[in-house]
């Protein structure tokens, strides 16, 4: 989500032979497309890894631990959500822990201070979210630096302005509905946090499918200059972009208050470095495209699931912690590596079927 830059010209050879590639996609039978996507491979994977940990741990089919894992999982795919609209531009977003925090504060303060209506207050907190989205995205439009330096930087500004101005103080006298709404449950096991995540990945499903504006966002990642040439304000895009991002990590913070039933100002961990590695793991297994023009909302929410799994599975067979983040960590390169071998895959089907 930065300025143009000039387009080497074996970068451009590159895209051509990847262009034919997936044009010769659509001509595979059905059955391989299907075998190729990520989304089949996740399910498979998510499968796989959930008939292993439910033999070999006993807790693991457990109404209160599929419980337990369905309230994690959500959270995680709401921030997985919140990278995933900015790196469809070819962008990121380092500050989606500290934006969430923020808002999770805003909404503490807005319920026991202030005394404001439960609505009003998850109001405040998205705006807050969306506010500081947006500041995100003006920095990057009108500085031309890449999003990694100024998200960076926000990321510190933001939770150092919000620590200062709470004075490190936890909000937990919260009105009782906050977290009987987390711990609610669906069936026995499904949280309806749960159910807000999917609720909201349809609708970015929509956006990206159905509307211009979702159009615009994946050409601009695609290609910013031709996107401007054909009319697209790219700039808007970038910082509409960040803006949906704050409100997003804002409905994660949002849930996670609800699960623990506390505005608490270490719940992201430090500067919210807790989240980076699930708010990239998801989209990233999910085919999101690192360099900008290719989103499966599908695939993010199946590769949060899919991390969820693994860390409640890996810490069932009492693997230390630090272990369960060195596994995650391997998972990203691995994830990394394979979306590489994929487009060389395509490219080489392309330059097969000239």
């Amino acid at each position: 989500m930065d300025a143009p830059a000039p387009v080497e010209s074996s970068q451009a050879a590159s895209e051509a032979t990847g262009a034919r590639g997936q044009a010769t996609w659509t001509e595979l039978p059905a059955p391989v497309r299907l075998l190729l996507t990520n989304e089949f491979g996740q399910i498979a994977l998510i499968a796989i890894f959930g008939a292993i940990f439910a033999l070999g741990t006993p807790g693991f089919g457990s109404q209160f631990n599929l419980f337990t894992l369905g309230r994690t999982t959500a959270i995680d795919i709401m921030i997985g959500f919140s990278m995933m609209v900015v790196i469809v531009t070819g962008g990121l977003n380092l500050s989606v822990g500290a934006i969430g925090v923020c808002a999770a504060m805003t909404m503490g303060w807005l319920l026991e201070r202030a005394g404001l209506p439960v609505p009003l207050a998850i109001a405040g907190a998205l705006a807050l979210g969306g506010a500081l989205g947006a500041v995100n995205g003006v920095l990057i439009v009108r500085s031309g630096l890449h999003s990694f330096i100024i998200t960076l930087a926000t990321m510190s500004v933001f939770f150092g302005a919000m620590i200062f101005i709470s004075r490190a103080q936890a909000f937990r006298n919260l009105p009782p509905e906050i977290s009987a709404f987390g711990k609610m449950r669906l069936e026995g096991y499904v949280s309806p946090l749960l159910i807000v995540s999917v609720v909201v990945g349809l609708a970015l499903s929509a956006l990206y499918r159905l509307t211009p504006l979702g159009r615009e966002m994946l050409a601009a990642g695609a290609k910013a200059a031709a996107a401007e040439l054909s009319g697209v304000r790219v700039g808007r895009t970038y910082v509409i972009c960040h803006i949906l991002s704050g409100v997003l990590a804002g409905i994660a913070a949002i849930m996670l208050v609800s699960r623990t039933g506390a505005a608490i100002p270490s719940m992201a961990g430090d500067l919210g470095q807790d989240w980076l590695l699930p708010a990239f793991l998801g989209p990233v297994l999910g085919g999101t495209a690192l360099a900008g023009g290719r989103v499966s909302v599908l695939g993010a929410l199946l590769g949060s699931v899919l991390v969820s799994e693994l860390t409640n599975g890996l810490l069932q067979y009492r693997i230390g912690e630090f272990w369960v983040q060195t596994w995650l960590g391997l998972l990203l390169l691995l994830a990394v590596l394979m979306d590489l071998a994929r487009r060389s895959l395509l490219a080489r089907i392309g330059s097969l079927a000239r």
